[in-house]
């Protein structure tokens, strides 16, 4: 009998099936590496916790790259490393690898400590050598037979800044750092970076929210310090009005009853007035701050019947070191009206003068006096002069947020705008709030603002009524 082989089509067949098998295993291996790569999209996107997207990190490193282990790194603002998460596949080297991670960061840590101590020495360690003492560190205590791979995680903000690494382990002598594991890990290491930026994207989000909340609740309460309403003045008509250029101003104005608590109503209406407008050297925030204080103070002095010029004074010297520590200024301009009498006395702390509007001849006049910037100098004196108002009489009171205001040419509208519009509408024979109305019209058609404002600008409309 002759010896049996194998047929040709079974040898011929046998590289085939061998070559679909690892086809086969190649195509369950790359589903798999698809699978965990978009499990870890999927948590990229829906988790709200880093420290929960943090712990998939090292599992899915493992998984993806058949290594034994997988460690995430990351490091803090001041340059120091830590331990965030480490995961271990059946290994029974973890404790060792868990004991080099600890270790070579705490060292790490006390390198930089020493490093920023030495610093006169120009030996400071930078953040682009932190792997590079991170790795070393890891290769001298890691026990023999251990290798690793790791790869930077790189944030962008103003640049590529490394915020960490991550790392793999593996004690088999056969596994082999080939591209696709390179790759692989990359992919994950972006991964890491994108949530790292998001959350503290969030973060800035949250914060600029809490920011945003708190303006409005200062903004409000600014809003309520300012009068709601113009008061009851008798023969007078009044307008007043604050367009802030930010939530919160550094613009003032108010009306104060000289009188007030010392008879009723009526009393009050017919007995004197002080009227302010003010501007804090600056704009928001602070500038706010200020200015709530100036009306506190003011209110306090006006009350105590004080003349205009005796008010700024005391408020200056009490005011004075506060303003110089912050290094901000307020100019005051503070007046007092006598319904009975019609006179306006008046001072000034180097606040543009008010315009006075004399119906009988139609001329504007300045009401101004000499005085310095409240809180610029404890001794400054201030001058006091008083004008009779008559009937038809309009006093425009404003900042400099109306004469600075500019168009897209880069001309301001001036005083001399402002007293061209005020003899316009004043000859047209408007009263206060449409006065001020026709103002505030002129200055946005002159810079074509359309809202936007550069500077707060306040107006405030003094009209003496007609006697009947």
């Amino acid at each position: 009998m002759s010896p049996a082989f194998p047929s040709s089509s079974t040898t011929s067949s046998s590289p085939v099936i061998a070559l679909k098998e690892m086809v086969s295993r190649l195509q369950r291996e790359n589903s798999k590496i698809q699978e965990l790569l978009a499990s870890l999209s999927f948590a990229l996107r829906s988790f709200n916790n880093l420290n929960q997207f943090f712990e998939l990190i090292p599992l899915i490193t493992c998984r993806v790259t058949e290594a034994e282990a997988a460690a995430l790194v990351l490091f803090r603002a001041d340059g120091q490393a830590r331990l965030e998460q480490l995961h271990c596949h059946a290994s029974d080297q973890c404790p060792n690898i868990r004991a080099a991670l600890e270790t070579a960061t705490r060292t790490l840590a006390n390198s930089v400590g020493m490093a920023a101590i030495d610093a006169a020495s120009d030996r400071e360690i930078s953040r682009p050598r932190l792997e590079q003492l991170l790795d070393q560190q890891l290769r001298e205590r890691l026990p023999q037979g251990i290798q690793f791979y790791g790869t930077a995680i790189l944030v962008k903000d103003s640049g590529l800044t490394e915020r960490g690494r991550l790392y793999v382990f593996s004690q088999q002598p056969e596994y082999e750092w080939n591209e696709t594991r390179q790759q692989l890990l990359q992919v994950i290491a972006d991964q890491t970076a994108v949530a790292i930026a998001n959350d503290e994207l969030a973060l800035k989000l949250r914060d600029r929210q809490r920011l945003d909340r708190e303006l409005e609740i200062g903004a409000e309460i600014q809003r309520r310090l300012l009068p709601h309403r113009c008061p009851k003045i008798h023969g007078l008509e009044l307008a007043a009005e604050c367009r802030t250029a930010s939530w919160v101003g550094g613009d003032y104005y108010d009306f104060i009853p000289i009188t007030y608590g010392l008879g009723d109503q009526k009393d009050i209406e017919q007995g004197r007035w002080g009227i302010a407008i003010g501007d804090v050297m600056g704009k928001g925030v602070p500038a706010g701050l200020i200015m709530t204080m100036t009306r506190g103070m003011l209110r306090a002095e006006a009350l105590n019947g004080h003349r205009p010029s005796r008010i700024l004074q005391h408020l200056n010297r009490a005011m004075q070191p506060d303003l110089e520590s912050s290094h901000r200024f307020v100019t005051l301009f503070y007046s007092e009206y006598n319904p009975q009498t019609r006179l306006l006395a008046y001072s000034n702390a180097a606040h543009l003068p008010p315009l006075l509007w004399r119906a009988e001849t139609g001329i504007i006049h300045r009401l101004d006096t000499y005085g310095m910037l409240i809180g610029l100098d404890t001794r400054s004196q201030y001058q006091e002069a008083e004008v009779r108002l008559q009937p038809g009489d309009t006093v425009i009171y404003y900042t400099d947020g109306i004469t600075e205001a500019d168009n897209p040419k880069g001309k301001r509208f001036e005083e001399e705008g402002l007293a061209a519009v005020v003899k316009e509408g004043c000859a047209k024979g408007l009263g206060a709030q449409a006065l001020l109305n026709y103002i505030f019209d002129a200055v946005e058609a002159f810079t074509g603002a359309h809202g936007r404002r550069s500077d707060d600008m306040t107006l405030v409309i003094l009209r003496v009524l007609e006697e009947t």
